[in-house]
């Protein structure tokens, strides 16, 4: 049975190495995204290590978090280039 939850995950970060670390942190755990915005399909375990690499990133006076719980039966409504997120048991990079 499949235990992830899909999930937004947005940041702004002041300082340009940080805001570089930040993007490899959600790019191991994202499935797509732009820029400061990725959709990340977690379990719970995963939510928590996100969310703890974040903590030791970031500064609370400059920066920002924000991780919201998307409902995956919602209608995804799509403008411009986007593409439906998709959880599949493989990645494929060619």
């Amino acid at each position: 049975m499949n235990n992830k939850k899909l999930y937004l995950l947005c940041y702004d970060i002041a300082d340009d190495k940080r805001l570089y670390k930040a993007l490899k942190i959600a790019r191991h755990h994202a499935l797509g995204g732009q820029k400061s915005v990725h959709e990340c399909w977690l379990s719970n375990e995963e939510k928590q290590q996100l969310i703890e690499q974040y903590k030791a990133l970031i500064k609370p006076k400059e920066d920002g978090l924000l991780l919201i719980q998307l409902n995956p039966k919602q209608t995804v409504h799509v403008l411009g280039q986007g593409i439906v997120p998709e959880e599949n048991d493989w990645f494929y990079m060619g």
